[in-house]
């Protein structure tokens, strides 16, 4: 099986020979091949992007609502065939794939609906018989960047948010996990999109974010991905004087109050640190625990760790998966060391899980000292580290102490310290008693190293726009 390039309206392996393997996290087999775009495919990307949006921007944003609610539809309807092949490739339990594949056409949908809501105003003039106005307009062909961890929520709003704002999109999907994002792209192609509006490319991801970003056809630049990529691409995109949107990696605080209700905090933690194998930019890592319930936030935690069944998604059963590739593995080993020789206790984990495929321990680190490498970088794994604190300023210090502001969350039945905390940590996203993040009506994006701008909400669609003003006297 090959994954092919889609370019201008045809599914192509490209014009050249190199192809990048497929592999199923689980066993570490190889599954497949992906093709690899050249610059002359780029190129020819690049052209039907500009030739495609001449003609989607020109498409009323009510007709376009109507084509982009019908690939909602279709994508719903191949949920569970995206969900197969995201968790054969990217290892995620078959739940949690089912319920990404299926949020899909939410995220359409609302994108759809948003755009045709984009208004534009009147500004009351200064003189007679003039008119003032503020019109809002697609900004252009758009290349977006998008990772492995969610290869169908992350890159359906890039792909959802250009279309409903009439924006072409050149997407770089990610190696390992292209067989999901070609059927969703095939939602958009038999639902009506017209050709050269949608362009799917996989390859060298430094060749291909290089060679779009510096193409003058390019006008936005949208990346989900690490930090030092981030940087890189927004350097770029900086030097060609191109938008972006970035998220990137995160390192979020999770804190609970002494007055909170521990049974429920410790397990929604579980839920959310080993989700994905903690490969999840917004994964609570660094749990911040008050003084007098730390014992016994620690002790449910640890044993709901313990209690995870580990094992190939697409078993029943299975609440976590293995990580990506061997590459997190080595990872994950490097943080536990590390932590450990600076005097971090193991409660439960900190190491591979069998012989076959990329499994790692769920892993509870406590009494992390922040001289350890994993309290300061992101570890992206099944790796959580709950340390104490006494007073809420001292917790709220910790948060904010490292570059990352992706999301936070917090857990007390005070709203004096809730408050405190809502508008003490530096934060793009911030959910309370909780989880209550990424749906798609809500924005979702970081500040501070943690990237700008946000994508959902109404937010997301102004991403896709520019607001060029109008001066008019009436002859």
């Amino acid at each position: 099986m090959t994954a092919n390039l889609f370019i201008n309206g045809k599914w192509t392996v490209g014009n050249g020979n190199r192809r990048g393997r497929l592999i199923d996290p689980a066993t570490g087999a190889d599954i497949g091949e992906v093709a690899f775009a050249e610059k002359v495919d780029l190129d020819a990307a690049l052209a039907a992007a500009e030739a495609g949006f001449k003609v989607w921007s020109k498409v009323s944003a009510y007709d376009r609502a109507k084509i982009l609610h019908k690939a909602a539809d279709l994508s719903r309807e191949r949920a569970g065939i995206i969900a197969e092949a995201m968790t054969r490739e990217q290892g995620k339990p078959l739940a949690e794939a089912r319920m990404e594949a299926g949020g899909a056409g939410d995220h359409i949908d609302w994108y759809a609906e948003e755009a045709r809501r984009s208004y534009g105003r009147v500004i009351p003039a200064r003189t007679p018989n003039t008119q003032q106005m503020v019109l809002l307009e697609p900004v252009g062909p758009v290349a977006a960047f998008s990772p492995w961890n969610f290869p169908i929520g992350q890159i359906v709003r890039k792909i959802a948010g250009a279309l409903a704002a009439g924006c072409s999109i050149i997407a770089k999907a990610p190696e390992e996990t292209p067989t999901c994002i070609i059927e969703l792209v095939k939602c958009f192609e038999e639902a009506g999109v017209p050709a050269g509006v949608v362009n799917l490319v996989f390859g060298v991801p430094a060749e291909i974010s290089e060679h779009l970003i510096a193409s003058p056809i390019i006008r936005k630049v949208s990346f989900t991905g690490s930090v030092p990529v981030g940087k890189h691409l927004g350097a770029l995109s900086a030097k060609h004087l191109k938008r972006t949107t970035m998220e990137l990696g995160g390192h979020a605080p999770f804190i609970v109050c002494d007055d909170a209700n521990v049974a429920a905090a410790s397990a929604l933690g579980v839920g959310l640190k080993f989700r994905n194998a903690g490969q999840v930019c917004a994964s609570p890592t660094r749990f911040l625990i008050q003084d007098s319930v730390y014992d016994a936030f620690l002790d449910a935690f640890v044993t709901g760790a313990k209690n995870l069944k580990v094992g190939n998604g697409a078993a029943d059963g299975v609440q976590m998966g293995p990580v990506a590739h061997a590459r997190r593995l080595d990872a994950m080993e490097d943080f536990v060391r590390d932590a450990v020789e600076q005097g971090a206790t193991l409660e439960t984990g900190g190491k591979r899980l069998g012989n076959e495929g990329f499994f790692f321990e769920p892993t509870v680190l406590s009494n992390v000292p922040l001289s350890a490498r994993i309290m300061n970088d992101e570890p992206f794994g099944p790796i959580a580290l709950v340390n104490r604190f006494s007073d809420l300023d001292a917790a709220i210090s910790e948060a904010n102490r490292l570059p990352y502001g992706l999301a936070a969350f917090a857990f007390s039945k005070s709203t004096d310290r809730t408050d405190r905390l809502m508008r003490g940590i530096e934060t793009g996203m911030m959910s309370i008693n909780h989880f209550g993040l990424a749906a798609p009506e809500t924005p979702f994006g970081g500040v501070k190293d943690s990237g700008h701008g946000s994508e959902g909400g109404s937010e997301g669609i102004q991403a896709y726009l520019t607001t060029k003003f109008v001066s008019q006297l009436n002859a």
